[in-house]
Parts: C-alpha cells; structure tokens; sequence
C-alpha cells in the first residue's frame, strides 16, 4: 500500500468517525506504509477574536503512540478566511506545512486522499502520485449555511470532482448528485467493528429503573429533529431520552431539550466506551430530520446499532430506510412515537438478525472495496523511485548499456505503477 497524506475535516480524537477507522485498517494491514493525517488547522485569528487560546495547545506534528506509520498534522492558520487574498495566503501557507510534514515523516510518492472540500486548490500541489475525494457529506444542501459560503462550497466541491483520479461516497444520493462530474466514482457505505459491540449483547438495562431512548452522534439542529425529541420525551414521562456526542448545538436549541426533565445530554465519550453508553439504552433512537441533507449521509449510527443488538427506533432516512425489517420506523411525530413503542415492547427475537447485517457490513469489508478500486487504479504496491536517466554518452559502465539490479526493480517498479504521470505533474 502506498504512502498517504490525510487531508480530514476533523482531528484523529476519541470520537472516532469514517476517516479514522479507513485508516486504521489499512496501518494494520501495511504496517510499513506511512500516513501523514491532516487535521483542523490552529486558527490564530480564531484564537484573537475569541480571546481563547485552546485550539492552539494541540501539537503541530506529532508521531501516533498507537500506530507505527502514522504522524498527526495540526497546521497554523492566521488570517481569516473571509477575505480572498486572505484564503489564498492560508492555503499557500497549509501547502508548505503539509509538504515540509511529509517530507519529515518520510513519505514517498503519496497518495493524497481529501475528506475536506477546502482543499480543493491542494490537489497537485502535494507532490502526489493520484488524488483522492471521499464525500461524506453533502455540505452543498447544508440548511444554515449562507449562500455567499455556499457557492465558494459548490465550487470547491466541483472542482475537487473534476480534478480527483477517483471520487468516493458513502451514499447512493451523493452518487447520483456528483456521477456526471467524475472521471470515476464509487460507492463505498460507512461500516463497523461488530466485535467491538458484543458488550452490549451480555449487558441488559436494570428492569426496574425507567425505560432509556438513546442516541449516540453528533448533536446538531440541522441533523437531529428537536421537535420529535421533545414529542417523545413528553409522550413517555416515565422514560429517559438521552444524547451523547459532539454538541454542536445552539444555545437556543440546547435550552429547548432541557426544557423537557426526562431529557439527559451527555458528553461526548471516547469511541472504546460507546458499547458500554449503548449497553444502557432499552431503545436506540436515531430522530433525523427528512432533507435532503440527512438524504445524502450514511450513518455510523446505523452500523453501531445493529451491531448492539438493540431495538431501533429511527425516522425514515437513508440507510435506515433500506434497513426497515431489522428497525422500527416513524415519519412525523405519531410515526415516531409509534416506532418508538413498537421498539420497547420487542421481545429481543430480531438481534441476531441485525448482528449478522452488521457483521457482514464491517469496516475490513470497506477498506477491501477500496483496494480492489486501488488495484484497479494500479495504485497498490510500495512507491518505487524511477530508475535514473542514462547520460549521453554513457555514465563509465559501458555506455549506459548495463542494466543493474537496481535497475531493473526500479523499471519493475514503473510497471507496477503503469507509468503514470503524478496529478501534480500535469496540472502544473
């Protein structure tokens, strides 16, 4: 497997999300490749208008204590984004600190794989072999976004299309939208770890304390329907709705849940305690909002909960929609509710159903999708160095006529890469 620069949307942290469970696959499966991932920058100018320095304490390169090829990039940004010259000064900067990484965990001919549209403008620009997009959001439909951001989204997104030698998604919707601006795309769903799971299938909530509806994500007005949570948790008094994760909420949005005292928000926990959080929900919950948005995501949350065991109680979004004989579903508050009830009354005679759909969608499944799109791509293999020009005339071994070793593992090597031209070396 080649070496790899991580372009991410989020920091390598105990919230573990699509980005860090590809790449954990493949630094146990090809322990001598080397991966560079690129986390959120150190927003200086964030950091001066806030009057907070925490998002500059994170180390700027860091070597992973847990995987051998793995090194952590936290790069400095300094003006804000909003002006264009501003931008482009940023990106300049990034590229320079992503090339001098690379160079000092000693990347060869990296493959560059880019989960954040931003970074568009690096493709070509990273002495990369081939370039990757991953789409797992369609930040294009995003609700709260204001237009002006949501065109400089849309070009982006757009441009990182045309120029990537492959285009991956996690949904068929985000398939449907970008087919007709790559050269080649594919399909590849989040997954799980099942395994991971198998606590929750040998602990049982306490019969007697009250009923527990529980999700387990990221908390955000423009994924989660606030108006259900609250439906429900008034619906069932007797209950506990309880949400763990990232809070991304507003203070207006968080001051509506709290409105309700059955409803518990949690703190987001670190990936290895999940099972223990989920072993403690009767029912887990997954009340999405119905846009196109939420159309385009597959949600981890779908894998994690089979994978539990669980009853499952969600509204008719993608992925769980597909999965309709394994989960309770409810559009609108009364089919809501009404999936919810059905999910605390079952008698636990689905589980073993859902674990095999969860086994059989795991992540090692994933990743070997992506590398027969590797191989097919001619990209496996570990990055050889061309084989050196002859000097005319001859180098004092015969005129260049003599063919070493060397020589010929390098020619070898060529082949195993089909010759082919660095992205960089064509766009430039």
């Amino acid at each position: 497997m080649r070496d790899i620069i991580f372009i991410s949307l989020e920091n390598w942290d105990g919230v573990w999300r699509r980005n860090q469970f590809l790449c954990a696959e493949w630094l146990r499966r090809f322990p001598e490749m080397r991966l560079l991932f690129v986390g959120r920058s150190k927003d200086l100018s964030h950091a001066v208008r806030s009057t907070s320095a925490a998002g500059l304490r994170r180390p700027t390169f860091q070597k992973s204590a847990e995987f051998k090829g793995l090194t952590f990039l936290n790069p400095f940004k300094f003006l804000p984004n909003s002006l264009s010259p501003c931008r482009q000064f940023n990106l300049s900067l990034l590229a320079l600190q992503i090339r001098s990484a690379a160079r000092k965990a000693g990347l060869r001919s990296p493959l560059l794989w880019i989960n954040d549209h931003c970074a568009a403008p690096l493709a070509g620009q990273l002495n990369e072999r081939a370039v990757v997009y991953d789409i797992t959001d369609d930040w294009t439909l995003m609700p709260a976004v204001g237009e002006q951001e949501r065109a400089h989204i849309r070009a982006s997104d757009a441009s990182l299309c045309a120029k990537a030698d492959l285009v991956v998604v996690c949904s068929n919707a985000l398939e449907r939208s970008r087919r007709g601006l790559c050269r080649k795309i594919i399909t590849v769903p989040n997954g799980v770890d099942a395994a991971h799971y198998r606590p929750c299938l040998t602990a049982s909530p306490d019969q007697m304390s009250a009923p527990v509806f529980g999700y387990v994500g990221t908390l955000h007005g423009d994924r989660l329907d606030l108006n259900l949570i609250g439906d429900l948790a008034r619906a069932k008094p007797e209950a506990k709705v309880v949400l763990c994760g990232p809070d991304l909420l507003t203070v207006a949005e968080r001051k509506k849940l709290l409105a309700e005292s059955n409803v518990q928000l949690m703190e987001q926990v670190h990936y290895a305690d999940v099972p223990r959080i989920i072993a403690g929900f009767d029912v887990c919950i997954l009340p999405h909002r119905c846009t196109p948005f939420t159309e385009s995501l597959n949600p981890i949350k779908l894998w994690e909960y089979l994978a539990s065991g669980k009853p499952v109680a969600a509204t008719p979004v993608a992925g769980f929609r597909e999965r309709a004989h394994l989960c309770h579903l409810g559009l609108g508050r009364d089919g809501f509710l009404a999936a919810c009830s059905e999910a605390l009354r079952e008698d636990g005679s689905r589980s073993p159903a859902r674990i095999r759909e969860a086994e059989s969608n795991s992540w090692k499944a994933r990743s070997e999708q992506l590398l027969e799109a590797f191989r097919q791509m001619g990209w496996l293999g570990r990055p050889i160095p061309r084989p050196r020009r002859a000097r005319a005339g001859g180098s004092g071994d015969g005129g260049g006529q003599k063919t070493t070793d060397s020589t010929k593992r390098s020619m070898e090597g060529e082949r195993v890469w089909g010759g082919q031209a660095s992205l960089c070396e064509i766009l430039l």
